[in-house]
């Protein structure tokens, strides 16, 4: 009988930690005992405490769920972030320093040099930073994963292919970003209707600076950023969930449309290998259709896991240009970290 391990999820009333909740409901590996939030939640049973603002009904097992502090101990074995920034730092590190293996969709310790940012289908390997991390910080048992930025998850998994066959030169990526992405209750509806916001606070800075951690080389204790430069404009736009983004690639290799299109296709990676529960059969598809991806039709292309890629045509001033799409807050958000979470337990370090 395979073990299940028990899961707290920090930051569980807001739009991730709901997220979270509904994707690990019957999951093989890992069950809800801990719910944390904020003061206002805090002592009530989870259905009392939280709005739940996803399709479908909550999940019968969190409903009775008292939502503690989001301070250790916690009744589990690791434990899910999807707490703000500005507060994650203190209290993720505090788990971690208390033996909780910390798994964090928060931005606070993507670019520390010993936090591995972890797309597993891209760089696993970056993993093995757990242990220079524990012995600098002195953890004990614990340590902490991150996942990328919601639009860096998508670019990352669409240049990767394409880096590792012909090698990527250069990258200018324009988003438009689904309203999801801003949490509940978000933007202003006065805001966004009949309207585009050119501006997402530190949006564009988060995707060129991971991008280059993400598809770095391990050399020893010690990420070598990948010698590309990327270059982001980020748009808020009227659509519910599902981040769509305009791309352009300098590859070092001339490559013909066929093989472009075949590297980005026929894709695998250790996840797909080890069949983990989360992971898409197809971490790309390709769409050929000349109006493909849309949100609406393809942000649940392998259960919201995929990056759907279309419009793939050569560029007059790069080589390429193609339009890419994924589902920002599965994908982009808890099923990033759950899919980093059962590659830990795959790997042993869990």
């Amino acid at each position: 009988m395979v073990r299940k391990y028990r899961v707290g999820i920090l930051g569980a009333t807001g739009t991730v930690g709901q997220r979270f909740i509904q994707l690990l409901d019957g999951h093989p590996l890992f069950e809800v005992t801990a719910l944390a939030a904020s003061d206002r939640s805090q002592g009530k049973p989870y259905a009392e405490a939280c709005a739940w603002r996803l399709s479908g009904e909550m999940p019968s097992g969190v409903r009775a769920l008292e939502v503690a502090a989001p301070e250790p101990p916690l009744d589990c074995d690791l434990v899910f972030s999807s707490l703000p920034a500005g507060i994650a730092r203190e209290i993720e590190e505090s788990f971690a320093r208390a033996g909780y293996p910390v798994l964090s969709n928060s931005s606070a310790f993507r670019m520390d040099r010993d936090v591995p940012l972890v797309i597993p289908e891209i760089n696993h390997e970056h993993l093995s930073l757990i242990e220079r991390q524990k012995r600098e910080r002195g953890f004990d048992r614990g340590f902490i994963v991150t996942n990328p930025n919601c639009s860096t998850i998508m670019l990352a998994l669409a240049l990767a292919p394409l880096h590792q066959r012909f090698g990527v030169e250069a990258s200018v990526v324009t988003t438009l970003q689904a309203l999801s992405g801003a949490g509940y209750p978000g933007v202003p509806s006065l805001d966004i209707c009949d309207n585009v916001l050119p501006f997402i606070e530190k949006e564009e800075e988060k995707i060129e600076t991971e991008t280059l951690k993400i598809l770095g080389k391990l050399r020893g204790e010690s990420i070598e950023e990948a010698p590309m430069k990327v270059s982001a404009q980020c748009h808020r736009v009227n659509v519910t969930d599902g981040h769509m983004a305009a791309i352009r690639v300098k590859l070092k290799r001339a490559a013909s449309l066929e093989e472009i299109t075949d590297a980005l296709a026929s894709w695998r990676s250790l996840p797909q290998e080890l069949e983990l529960h989360s992971a898409p059969s197809h971490p790309i598809i390709v769409r050929t259709e000349p109006d493909r991806p849309q949100p609406r039709l393809d942000r649940d292309a392998g259960g919201g896991m995929s990056v759907t890629v279309g419009r793939i045509k050569p560029d007059p001033i790069f080589d390429l240009r193609f339009v890419a799409l994924s589902h920002n807050t599965i994908r982009g958000a808890a099923g990033a970290a759950i899919l980093n979470a059962e590659l830990l337990v795959a790997l042993e370090y869990i």
